[in-house]
């Protein structure tokens, strides 16, 4: 068959099939720990996780890195169950355990059968009340983090997005450093700052069991009150259960070009950007619809010239980076050492277009349809299920923000989209940092004129230049 053939007979896309979030059950126990249900009808693998809203953007800032650390090494034992032996207990049970720290918030989770439930939460909560941070574990797992920041500076894609932070962010703010901490806070990190960030957590007014799969005949409720009852009893006082949006202060009040050099290098690591939004923004479902358009899809506006037109990158993607506070706004690419300077050309035509032009109706048709439709496979597993529930409780959305996302979606009208790009992105006053080749590409970004151009050049690991920085002339 000819190619015109195969596209005459190809299926056209239906009808987003209607779907309906699983409905959910509040309970709040006397401690002021929320408990919520979602029963998953035929999914014996239950998921129970323990949520606090407390996480890296609330650490005290000399300290930066505990939280993320602390979680790592509650899994190295605790009171009942030393080293191995927690382990193993979860083995028994035929149970997965975990523990986690984002920007937002800790997370202890544990998977297992639904009749063996019971056992796994007092497994989960031996894990998060009781950890004792065993002090050879915690001095090993802060050596492991500074040899991957040492990693992280050697690789430029990771490099170019510690720099991006710190050039969005003033230095007190907390985003403006990575939430694992870095070269200068973690060395600090000892047993005796895990074990305080430890006792900050258990608060039950910030704290939620949320709890999905096959339910049927289980009193979740009554389990998290005898199994968490403990939750906060050494607390100092009551502690507020709101949810508190982290300093994130701007840094950038004009564009601005950082170039870290990396002689050789035959790509350049690009981001161009801003702080951008917390998910709290009342036009949360414009905002999706808007930066899928620009840079979320394959077919996008950013992918569709820098890729398919010009042919600079394999790649490029834009889009809100949303936390309790606002998180970084970020065009993210890497490209062809010679295209640097016309690729970032290009994403600041495209954020000013996105700006100053409504959509066309097949963009928005394109968009709405793909998140919409791809909306009920995220949620396949109990587990994918508890996980959103606990976004949800982290940044205290409506019960019913999952049930009306579709809809809401397919109501953004081009209006909707152009307003957010004009509320939320500033395409004048973005930081442009990249990693890439100086004497390649200096001279073009300063011909350019996009900002001030400042040349950084560091101690690479493995190499034997020290570091300098310098404006370009």
């Amino acid at each position: 068959m000819t190619l015109e053939e195969i596209l005459a007979v190809r299926p056209s896309p239906g009808l987003p099939r209607g779907y309906r979030f699983p409905p959910f059950e509040r309970t709040i126990l006397p401690s002021g720990m929320q408990v919520l249900t979602v029963h998953v009808p035929g999914r014996p693998l239950v998921s129970a996780n323990l949520i606090v809203r407390q996480g890296a953007s609330d650490e005290p800032a000399q300290f930066g890195g505990a939280t993320v650390l602390a979680a790592r090494a509650m899994t190295e034992g605790t009171q009942r169950y030393p080293g191995l032996e927690l382990i193993e207990a979860s083995e028994r049970l035929g149970a997965t355990l975990h523990a986690e720290a984002s920007w937002d918030a800790f997370a202890g989770s544990v998977d297992v059968v639904a009749p063996r439930l019971r056992a796994a939460l007092e497994l989960l909560a031996e894990l998060v009340l009781r950890p004792t941070f065993p002090e050879a574990d915690v001095a090993r797992l802060r050596d492991e983090r500074l040899n991957d920041l040492m990693q992280a500076r050697a690789e430029p894609r990771r490099r170019v997005e510690q720099a991006f932070a710190s050039a969005l962010y003033t230095s007190d703010s907390p985003y403006s450093r990575p939430a694992a901490g870095n070269e200068e806070t973690v060395p600090r990190l000892e047993r005796s700052q895990l074990a305080d960030i430890h006792g900050s957590l258990l608060a039950p007014r910030r704290a939620a069991l949320i709890v999905g799969g096959d339910l049927s005949g289980l009193d979740i409720p009554r389990m998290a009150a005898e199994v968490f009852g403990s939750l906060g009893a050494a607390a100092d006082g009551p502690v507020d259960g709101a949810v508190h949006a982290p300093r994130a202060q701007s840094a950038v009040d004009r564009t601005t070009v950082r170039l870290y050099d990396r002689p050789g290098s035959v790509q350049s690591e690009v981001r161009i950007g801003h702080p951008g939004l917390a998910r709290s923004v009342p036009d949360f479902h414009a905002v999706q619809v808007m930066t899928s358009i620009l840079g979320g899809l394959f077919n996008s506006r950013l992918q569709m010239n820098l890729r398919e037109e010009k042919g600079y990158t394999y790649g490029v993607h834009a889009g809100f980076d949303m936390r309790r506070g606002p998180g970084p706004f970020a065009v993210r690419t890497a490209v062809q050492t010679a295209a640097t300077a016309p690729a970032i050309a290009e994403s600041l035509a495209e954020l000013r277009r996105m700006r100053d032009t409504r959509v066309t109706e097949a963009e928005l048709t394109i968009a709405r349809d793909y998140m919409v439709g791809v909306f009920p496979l995220r949620f396949e597993t109990p587990g994918a299920v508890v996980a959103a529930l606990g976004g949800l409780f982290v940044h205290d959305l409506p019960d019913d923000e999952l049930a009306r996302y579709r809809p809401l979606v397919e109501a953004v009208t081009a209006e909707d989209v152009q307003a957010a790009a004009q509320q939320h992105i500033d395409p004048d006053r973005v930081a442009i940092v990249i990693v890439g080749d100086a004497a390649a590409i200096a001279a073009d970004l300063d011909a350019a004129g996009f900002g001030e151009l400042e040349i950084v050049r560091e101690e690479i690991p493995g190499d034997g230049d020290g570091g300098e920085s310098e404006e370009a002339e």
